[in-house]
């Protein structure tokens, strides 16, 4: 991998022209993080004028739909080049929108995960009850995560990996190709859940934004905590 801060720079002004040219509108700021075999971007100020005009029409459904209908079209693409980039061989891609805060996640997970096994934790948190309060929540939603990772991928985002989440039902819309119309209604649902928990309390930091996506083929999920204020 070059130059580490090369790669966020060149990988934040990919994404933003990317955006720009299929969305017609890039984000205002973009913030990189690079932690293999996670990169995270973090968008502000995204929201195309064609949505705005959609969104104050009560429409956030549709403009969900066509983001995740552009998104999937453009994840070859995204993997492609970051490989040009920084030799980055990515696996999945996921995102997530804040379409009231024009905000969203980038999420790309690589193919190698030996290195996740690297990322250290924040010895002042006690990453157990974490994991107890995300395990729960998910149980509400659906069930008990069959594994539950959580990563620090700088000091205000919080990765957490959930393994073996779907139930029977969901499995078959999944199977019935429904997996927009489950996606769009877990969604609120889990951040819901998630915003219920005492994560807050013991990370002693306040939660700003969930984001949530899911590769429905393999059973998983990712969960981006993004944090008020950086621990010191």
């Amino acid at each position: 991998m070059s130059n580490e801060k090369t790669i966020h720079n060149e990988v934040g002004s990919y994404i933003s022209t990317l955006l720009r040219d299929h969305f017609g509108k890039g984000p205002t700021s973009v913030f990189v993080t690079v932690k293999p075999p996670f990169i995270s971007i973090h968008l502000r100020g995204f929201l195309a004028p064609t949505e705005k005009i959609l969104l104050k029409q009560q429409e956030h459904r549709r403009v969900l739909e066509t983001r995740d209908l552009l998104m999937n079209q453009l994840a070859a693409d995204i993997k492609l080049d970051l490989w040009k980039i920084g030799k980055l061989e990515i696996e999945d891609v996921y995102a997530d929108w804040n379409l009231d805060d024009q905000t969203g996640m980038i999420l790309a997970v690589m193919a190698d995960k030996s290195s996740a096994a690297d990322i250290e934790w924040d010895s002042d948190i006690h990453v157990e009850s974490i994991r107890e309060e995300v395990e729960e929540a998910s149980r509400k939603a659906q069930k008990t995560p069959e594994s539950t990772e959580l990563y620090w991928l700088n000091n205000r985002t919080l990765l957490i990996e959930r393994s073996g989440i779907f139930v029977e039902i969901e499995k078959e819309l999944i199977r019935g190709g429904f997996v927009e119309e489950l996606k769009l209604v877990k969604r609120p649902l889990e951040r819901r859940l998630v915003l219920q928990t005492r994560i807050e309390a013991i990370m002693k930091q306040p939660i700003l934004e969930v984001f949530l996506d899911w590769n429905f083929i393999t059973d998983k999920g990712y969960i981006v905590l993004l944090l008020e204020t950086a621990k010191q």
